[in-house]
């Protein structure tokens, strides 16, 4: 049985989030809606309303549509290596709250993140490592780790792929004022989340 949605119009933010939610629980539980894609295709080819949008790594165990049992037109799905922002990831989040009417932004990471590995290696190739260096920002706030501070270590992973996460956030909120005046006045939310490949869980954070 499918849920039913409401236009992102008339939904608030906190909705959105718990259909996200509910959707996860349904992945997670092996109970995920079944539904006829060829009509929804049909359904959504000329009026789409998708209720959020979610900002996450390009990894392949991370396809956020399935994680969060979601179907076509239902989310915005920005994919990039270690979910960095650009301008390009900035104006696309802008479409999506602006013209689309989505209430809701989830930046999401992952555990065991290859972005986050390769910015620990000090990986280089070619345009890469542009992106790369972002991330290493997340590497320098990371202070608990004082020995293996190298992509072997999961734990020092997992741990700058949250704080790059949370860094993600902050670059959205402090580089578009369009984002952040929504998000002030609670039009929108903006959420953090991880997801660990290895459980299939998402946690969502304040």
């Amino acid at each position: 049985m499918e849920t039913k949605l409401h236009h992102p119009l008339e939904m608030k933010a906190d909705l959105a989030l718990q259909l996200l939610q509910d959707g996860h629980e349904r992945f997670q539980k092996g109970h995920t809606n079944r539904c006829n894609l060829m009509q929804k295709v049909q359904e959504t080819k000329d009026d789409p309303k998708p209720f959020a949008a979610i900002l996450s790594c390009m990894d392949s165990r991370v396809p956020a549509e399935l994680i969060f049992d979601q179907s076509i037109g239902d989310i915005f799905n920005i994919r990039v290596a270690g979910n960095v922002v650009s301008q390009h990831v900035l104006g696309s989040l802008e479409y999506t709250i602006t013209v689309a009417g989505a209430k809701l932004i989830v930046v999401m990471g992952h555990t065991s993140c290859g972005a986050v590995k390769g910015a620990c290696n000090h990986v280089m190739i070619e345009n890469l490592s542009g992106l790369l260096r972002e991330v290493k920002i997340s590497i320098s706030q990371e202070l608990s780790e004082n020995d293996d501070r190298t992509g072997e270590n999961e734990d020092f992973v997992n741990k700058v792929a949250r704080l790059n996460v949370y860094r993600s956030v902050q670059q959205i909120l402090e580089q578009s004022s369009t984002i952040r005046q929504l998000a002030d006045s609670g039009e929108i939310k903006i959420v953090p989340a991880m997801y660990d490949v290895s459980v299939g869980c998402v946690t969502f954070y304040p």
